[in-house]
């Protein structure tokens, strides 16, 4: 796919405004395994090749295996996910598809479970970065990682 602009340069002030919030998600406290994870479902699910690509080399650089990273798609079904993974990715779909129902009153309360009051609200806020980057990078097709490689 052709890129059609790159957004970095067209709007440099708010881009640099974007990368200094999402620096500050990303050293938030939060595992930085989770904040992979759930960068690469809701990657997944707004089907950013760009991101999709991107989390899933950085989480295996930072330690992640092959199988739980393929299996995130199907985490539903996986027994390789602790039950605070669990609980980030179906909120992660909740946030990232939060027109469909918001975020069920079920759901937050099985989320105070697993995360204090602070966690969820950093929790949200890396949903909602990830999301940003996801429409950015999908609708102004992002120079893709592996642009130069030929599809089988």
């Amino acid at each position: 796919m052709k890129p059609r602009m790159n957004f970095y340069t067209a709007a440099p002030d708010l881009t640099k405004l974007l990368v200094s919030l999402n620096t500050a998600i990303n050293e938030c406290g939060l595992e930085h395994s989770l904040l992979h994870l759930i960068k690469l479902r809701a990657s997944q699910i707004n089907g950013c090749s760009y991101c999709v690509d991107m989390h899933s080399r950085e989480a295996k650089q930072d330690g992640e295996t092959e199988q739980r990273l393929w299996l995130v798609a199907a985490w539903k079904e996986s027994p390789l996910f602790s039950e605070r993974e669990r609980m980030a990715f179906a909120w992660t779909e909740a946030v990232t598809n939060i027109a469909d129902a918001g975020v069920p009153a079920e759901l937050y309360a099985e989320g105070q479970k697993h995360f204090s009051g602070e966690e969820l609200v950093k929790l949200t806020m890396a949903v909602g970065m990830i999301n940003t980057w996801n429409r950015l990078c999908v609708t102004f097709h992002a120079v893709h990682p592996v642009a130069d490689a030929k599809a089988a």
